[in-house]
């Protein structure tokens, strides 16, 4: 599956907000520098889904393309609901 991540790095805190329709907010606390924000993304999103993403698109801006690569048997929320 594919999602729209909007960055904001630098945040207070790290989190990761849904705002429907494949789009998510994630704020880092990880400079724009080195690759620490990309880094600190993908860490986030990670644990938030429970699966390996990856950035397709985007690298060096805040608007991301993101791919989750998760069974369908792994979805969020499924497991919550058994």
């Amino acid at each position: 599956m594919r999602i729209t991540v909007d960055v904001k790095a630098g945040s207070r805190d790290d989190s990761v907000e849904d705002l429907g329709e494949g789009m998510y907010l994630v704020r880092v606390k990880a400079p724009r520098r080195k690759g620490k924000a990309n880094a600190a993304v993908l860490k986030l999103l990670e644990r938030y889904f429970g699966c390996k993403v990856s950035i397709l698109r985007g690298h060096i801006s805040t608007r991301k393309i993101v791919d989750v690569e998760w069974e369908e048997s792994t979805k969020r929320g499924e497991e919550e609901s058994e």
